[in-house]
């Protein structure tokens, strides 16, 4: 079953959804919360990539560490998240914002999460209604969770497999741009390269026009990847491997983690060994 959906059938479904809009700029980040305020799809809560869906930064842990899950469970309760509700996302960065609040949710256990195809452009440009209005938080007690640990590796693990990826016997995919992979610039972290025995596969490939590629697209982008074996992906720190994630998984791939510190983290252990493609 998809876990994208369009526009049009939010819609259609409107008063049946917890909707969360995830919009958030990695180089403005208060422009976000100022878009909510001015207009968003109605019943829209909103949570921010920076407060809401990561924890704070310390030495080692990458640029956008994984949330505090009971602050998190808390402000989604607030939202009106339970156990039996549809959980809608959006934002307007291509999906990786709700990637990332879908995939949290993953590791909660929710069962019922989907993210909104071509996101609020999408919206707009088919003239659905928007509001500026905020809703009412409301309590509801039963979104119970489990952190699913299974989901998620860490450094320790990742430099344990090295061998793993370079024989093939595992996967390491960086979702990072071409450039980025393969160490010729690094606009935002202060090594470049990436992981010995990553593949590159960018997240955007997963998309088209803003939209998400069809099912069948996605399976001969991935076609190359055993199902049968481990997948880990990481890019620079946690949030546009999601979207690699969820393309993952709607080609059919369920032995799909995290490396959730991603390249940010990596590179602040001095001693981790770096690639590079000299081309």
């Amino acid at each position: 079953m998809t876990q994208i959906v369009s526009a049009k059938w939010v819609k259609e479904q409107l008063d049946e959804l917890i909707i969360i809009d995830c919009r958030f700029h990695l180089h403005a980040p208060e422009k976000g919360l100022e878009e909510y305020k001015e207009h968003h799809v109605p019943g829209a809560h909103y949570m921010d990539l920076n407060q809401d869906l990561s924890g704070e930064i310390n030495t080692h842990g990458g640029r956008h560490p994984l949330p505090d899950f009971q602050k998190l469970y808390r402000k989604l309760q607030e939202a009106g998240v339970h156990d039996d509700g549809t959980v809608l996302l959006y934002d307007d960065q291509n999906g990786a914002m709700a990637s990332r609040l879908w995939f949290l949710l993953q590791i909660m256990g929710h069962k019922h999460v989907l993210v909104m195809d071509g996101g609020y452009r999408e919206w707009l440009e088919q003239g659905f209604p928007v509001t500026a209005d905020v809703p009412q938080k409301e309590k509801r007690g039963n979104f119970s969770f489990k952190l699913s640990d299974d989901l998620v590796v860490e450094m320790e693990e990742v430099n344990s497999h090295l061998s793993s990826y370079k024989n093939g016997t595992a996967y390491l995919l960086d979702a990072r741009e071409a450039k980025r992979y393969k160490g010729i610039e690094e606009p935002i972290d202060r090594v470049a390269g990436h992981i010995p025995g990553a593949l590159n596969f960018f997240w955007m490939d997963s998309l088209e026009n803003g939209k998400w590629k069809q099912k069948e697209d996605l399976k001969e982008r991935f076609l190359k990847l055993d199902s049968s074996k481990e997948i880990v992906v990481y890019c620079g720190s946690g949030v546009t491997a999601c979207p690699t994630i969820l393309a993952l998984k709607e080609a059919g791939y369920n032995n799909v983690k995290l490396y959730a510190g991603s390249w940010s983290d990596w590179i602040s252990y001095t001693k981790n060994p770096i690639s590079k493609i000299e081309s």
